[in-house]
């Protein structure tokens, strides 16, 4: 059985985000979201799992991404600090021919 499976026995078939109710007919629009974004992580009791419509799937990982699908700006890493060519200066200065 795979996540999935597991997630439609656990879980009622009912959107966690915008409370849509799924039935037989129209389940195959409910999908599994893995909370923590590691689609290998799926624990049996589905702690890592919700079911989200397909819009409201959609709509979750777009909040990941800004207008130009870059990282949104609350995703962004801090800037390096390293400086390969800090002290090239002090080297040239130091070896003259």
């Amino acid at each position: 059985m795979n996540y999935r499976e597991r997630a439609l026995k656990i879980f009622p078939w009912v959107c966690a985000r915008c409370g849509r109710e799924f039935n037989a007919k129209s389940v195959r629009q409910l999908t599994v979201h893995h909370k923590d974004g590691n689609h290998d992580h799926n624990p049996p009791d589905g702690a890592n799992w919700e079911l989200l419509c397909i819009y409201c799937h959609e709509n979750e990982h777009a909040r990941e991404v800004d207008n130009d699908g870059r990282p949104a700006a609350s995703q962004k890493k801090a800037p390096s600090t390293y400086r390969p060519f800090a002290d090239l200066q002090s080297r040239l200065k130091g070896k003259k021919t």
